[in-house]
């Protein structure tokens, strides 16, 4: 008998495949292109964070760290057409530095002066590019903005025989791509100065040769002869005419006279005429056994020192400041009474 029901045929359940799990590149890949701009602020930020304190904190301090370890040579320093109120300058330094960094510093007006006194002037450094040995020229017209300072530093140049020299300023400076800062230059150079004997109480190598006495001169002089004066320092100074007073054990007796006196470093000589008590002279060799007086030779703080008719305040007093002692031997002076007049 057949059956009215429709015939069903069992199927069975098939298994769909797994999804596959994206790789690890991917999901990376993934995030990087939905939050691209998360990642961009982020590395902006630390690349500020570790940029900024090294372009203005780390820089600088480096910079100055640098400018504070070099050092300051000078080479040799010509003053020269001096007024009262200024001369001309012509200074030659040298900056030593072992940084290995080597920024450019621009040109910038530096205060000089004796190191613990006041400046005495403004000088203009020129713009240079820091390295070891580099040679700083400086040639210009400096004014005196403190005459008396000035007067200091001569002193001192005189009466010792190393003297400190102190430039400060504040330049600019630039490395290579690096934004331009300013730093401050403090630098002292020693310098030579001209050697004092302190025993003897006068230059180291001071010495009158040759005076004898001569005819009395339209100008008062009767007194004639050569003086050396050393100069070891690495200054060349324009002294101008010189007058020097003359006295034997506090009592005058005459004034030396120099012209167109310009100390250059190593010995000089130069003419000296002298206007003399000759009496006195005469006089004194009854005096002194062996007829050697010692004489003291020094200057006047009012015209000890003049240039072009102006005197110059500042080299008077150096030269006042130091008493000059030499042996001189009155019988090679007067040579015999017919020289006499």
């Amino acid at each position: 008998m057949s059956s009215d029901k429709p015939e069903v045929t069992e199927v069975g359940m098939v298994a769909s495949p797994a999804a596959t799990k994206p790789s690890f590149k991917s999901r990376v890949a993934a995030h990087f292109k939905k939050w691209w701009w998360a990642h961009l602020i982020a590395f902006v930020v630390v690349v500020l964070v570790v940029a900024l304190p090294v372009v203005y904190v780390g820089y600088p301090n480096i910079a100055q760290d640098n400018i504070n370890d070099s050092k300051l040579e000078v080479k040799s320093m010509v003053i020269s057409e001096p007024t009262p109120n200024s001369f001309h300058v012509d200074q030659q330094q040298v900056i030593w530095t072992d940084s290995v960094f080597h920024p450019t510093i621009y040109s910038f007006n530096a205060s000089v002066g004796l190191l613990g006194a006041a400046a005495f002037g403004v000088a203009t450094i020129p713009q240079l590019k820091s390295r070891d040995g580099v040679e700083v020229h400086v040639d210009q017209r400096l004014d005196l903005t403190d005459v008396s300072a000035f007067g200091d530093f001569a002193t001192a140049v005189m009466q010792n025989e190393y003297v400190d020299l102190n430039v400060y300023g504040k330049p600019d400076l630039k490395q290579g791509a690096l934004p331009k800062i300013t730093v401050t230059y403090n630098h002292t150079a020693t310098m030579k100065g001209m050697f004092v004997d302190e025993r003897l109480n006068k230059l180291k190598g001071f010495s009158l040769s040759g005076m004898h006495l001569t005819t009395k001169a339209s100008d008062g002089t009767n007194t004639q002869g050569q003086v050396l004066i050393p100069n070891p320092s690495v200054m060349t100074i324009s002294l101008g005419n010189v007058t020097l007073d003359l006295s034997v054990n506090g009592t005058a007796i005459g004034e030396s006279y120099i012209q167109d006196l310009v100390l250059k470093p190593g010995n000089n000589t130069f003419d000296m005429r002298a206007k003399v008590d000759q009496l006195a002279i005469i006089g004194m060799m009854k005096k002194y056994p062996g007829t050697v007086v010692p004489v003291d030779i020094t200057g006047s703080e009012t015209n000890s020192s003049v240039y072009d008719g102006q005197a110059l305040s500042y080299f008077s007093r150096a030269l006042a400041s130091n008493k000059l002692r030499v042996d001189l031997n009155i019988t090679e002076v007067v040579g015999s009474s017919s020289s006499l007049s």
